[in-house]
């Protein structure tokens, strides 16, 4: 292996370890990943941006920082490179949430989490790729380019975000940031054997986070190990007076609880199986190395009980009525006076502003954003509020009552991520409602604001990766963090040694000093 293909297979935990020694500068990890972005992005296309200078700036900036002993203060991953999904804004970086009505925008401000990575010296590598304003569950509606698993490249990487999973996934960086409306973060993580955290919501920032659906939405950390989710959820996690949804209570400790979790010790811990996810539709690889993942729980002394949630089976329904309400309103916003795309009228029709905001519209949107708005604004008209929405919002308070009852029994609460591992480009696109069952594991969460996080369980039949996923209390994040870290050593042991050695990763071969 080449010095530059060891770095960039380093974790995001080993990489500060080795700025802090001296071992590396941040600037040799930006070359490293940057090298390994030009590689991987012809098979993969994660990336809709790459920060190139931006990135080696900020490094530099870093690394003069830390060689004048100006670094106090700063967190554990102070260096380490980073991506983020095109959902979140960048002050002078192309931010089009993967839409053709964004083309070229480029924001005059940083997002909340944004900022905060600045402020740590985590340089920026880029913009990474997603389905058109997160909608969707394979990253194929994406205005610009589909972005390919690398597991194997005739897949999905999973949706949202997809790019920032793949990306990852790919060592085309460490770290990367993404967003949760319904899984947009834990599936795409189960599909390509990342790590995916969506933290409690109001627990990070959304400021700068571009709406989908505003009570749904939550910005959160992708990875590859559980600790480093945990040091990326810390860097970015905490109060912020510019976000109304924001909770103003400190975060607990996630690193220290991911650490203790390492140890393999969970007496004392009870552990919810949900009795509703699982079964029938859940491939028998998926469900296999999630009963396999619950023994090494068990066998790690924790207590395993069968926890039931009646309401999870209505996640999905109520779901796809609050989120396309929530789209119809948020995407309303987008009509070609302000920002973004203009397109005029052709000639012969009125050159109105209404004739405008229509056609731009019509070209600046793609299918499946068109088809939540029309749902949307359907389930909010005059005459099916009260039986659509108010119902839907009705059904969200039962799920939240049966998250706070389950967690009166046991301190977490597990199933599979996914029921499926990733499939085949095509597949799905033509069947919205088959599309839309890839969240059905995932939803609850959002419904209820609950902290949630997908950790790669080992590979299915089909040699693919399968997801664990944890749920834990509203601003208990860290709970969940310890059995999920013990898991993932335990696995690893297992395994001996992580998924992706099973990987064919013949793209960083040809790296250079």
């Amino acid at each position: 292996m080449t010095q530059q293909t060891e770095l960039v297979t380093l974790s995001a935990a080993q990489m500060a370890e080795a700025i802090n020694a001296g071992e590396v500068s941040s600037r040799d990890l930006v070359e490293a990943q940057l090298a390994a972005i030009d590689a991987a992005e012809p098979s993969i296309q994660a990336f809709l941006q790459i920060s190139r200078d931006q990135a080696l700036q900020q490094a530099d900036d870093f690394d003069a920082r830390r060689q004048s002993g100006d670094v106090d203060g700063l967190p554990e991953l102070a260096g380490v490179p980073i991506a983020v999904k095109d959902m979140i804004v960048t002050k002078g970086i192309a931010t089009t949430a993967a839409s053709k009505i964004l083309e070229g925008w480029i924001p005059p401000y940083d997002a909340t989490v944004v900022r905060k990575l600045k402020h740590a010296g985590m340089p920026i590598l880029g913009k990474t790729n997603l389905d058109e304003f997160a909608q969707g569950s394979s990253t194929e509606h994406s205005a610009y380019q589909t972005t390919h698993n690398p597991w194997d490249t005739s897949r999905v990487p999973g949706g949202s975000g997809g790019g920032s999973a793949s990306a990852v996934a790919a060592f085309e960086a460490p770290l990367a940031l993404g967003t949760d409306t319904g899984g947009s973060i834990r599936q795409p993580g189960a599909l390509t054997g990342t790590v995916g955290v969506k933290p409690t919501y109001g627990g990070v920032s959304r400021f700068g986070a571009i709406a989908m659906a505003s009570s749904l939405d939550q910005i959160g950390p992708v990875s590859r190990t559980v600790l480093d989710a945990a040091l990326l959820h810390e860097v970015i996690g905490g109060y912020d007076e510019r976000d109304s949804t924001s909770i103003p209570k400190p975060l607990g400790k996630l690193a220290d609880a991911a650490r203790e979790g390492q140890r393999q010790d969970l007496h004392g811990m009870r552990v919810g199986l949900v009795k509703e996810i699982g079964g029938e539709g859940f491939q028998p690889g998926v469900e296999a190395r999630f009963r396999e993942a619950v023994s090494a729980l068990e066998a790690m002394g924790a207590e395993v009980v069968e926890v039931s949630c009646p309401h999870f089976s209505y996640s999905l329904g109520a779901y796809y009525i609050i989120m396309p309400s929530e789209v119809s309103s948020n995407l309303a916003r987008y009509d070609g006076m302000r920002y973004g795309l203009r397109v005029m009228p052709p000639e012969g029709k009125a050159q109105t502003a209404a004739n405008m905001m229509a056609a731009t519209r019509e070209q600046g949107f793609g299918d499946e954003v068109k088809r939540r708005i029309i749902l949307g604004t359907y389930a909010l008209s005059a005459g099916y509020y009260d039986a659509w929405y108010g119902s839907a919002q009705k059904v969200r308070t039962l799920i939240i009552r049966d998250f706070a009852q389950a967690f009166e029994q046991v301190d977490v609460l597990v199933s599979p991520t996914s029921p499926s591992t990733a499939f085949k480009f095509g597949e799905k696109m033509d069947d919205p409602l088959t599309m839309y069952l890839n969240d059905v594991a995932t939803i609850p969460a959002n419904l209820a604001g609950v902290p949630a996080m997908s950790i790669p369980a080992g590979l299915s039949d089909d040699g693919l990766p399968v997801g664990f996923q944890f749920f834990a209390p509203q601003m208990k994040d860290e709970v969940m963090y310890k059995p999920a870290a013990a898991l993932e050593a335990a696995l690893l042991e297992q395994q001996h040694g992580p998924i992706w050695q099973s990987m064919n990763i013949s793209w960083l071969d040809g790296l250079n000093k």
